[in-house]
């Protein structure tokens, strides 16, 4: 498994991105609003660079992690690929549940389908997809790249 999506640019989503990047994964980070995305970038980026300066990773680590982001509005195109999609949209429960039908409508059939929910019933998303047992919780805490 090397191809993920991150639903949600936010403080999370970025976070969640820039981890997974980090460790070689190709991500499409996915957001609704291109001044999110363009906000996420400059967020991983500053990230990288100060990860540079207390030389946790090298200017070649930055660079490759920075390759391995791709950035979309599109949901439908940007997930159409994945094995693993991870939602970390706002706390809002019809919000969540609409991302999740979006997600299995256009995520390959095998793709594993993952909320970073900290509150709502990951069972209640998992029931209005047709994979409820592909749906999985995977909680991150923020400060994402931070914490082990």
């Amino acid at each position: 498994m090397n191809k993920v999506a991150v639903i949600g640019a936010g403080t999370m989503g970025n976070g969640i991105a820039h981890v997974f990047a980090q460790h070689g994964f190709y991500v499409q980070l996915v957001d609704v609003s291109q001044s999110a995305l363009d906000k996420a970038l400059a967020t991983i980026t500053r990230n990288l660079d100060r990860m540079v300066k207390k030389e946790k990773i090298s200017e070649s680590d930055k660079e490759s992690t920075l390759s391995n982001i791709t950035f979309s509005t599109d949901m439908k195109s940007a997930i159409a690929d994945r094995e693993l999609v991870v939602e970390a949209a706002t706390e809002n429960l019809q919000l969540k549940l609409d991302i999740f039908r979006n997600m299995d409508e256009y995520a390959p059939a095998n793709c594993l389908l993952a909320t970073n929910t900290s509150s709502i019933s990951i069972t209640k998303m998992a029931s209005v997809t047709g994979r409820p047992e592909k749906v999985i919780g995977m909680h991150f805490m923020n400060p994402v790249p931070v914490m082990k």
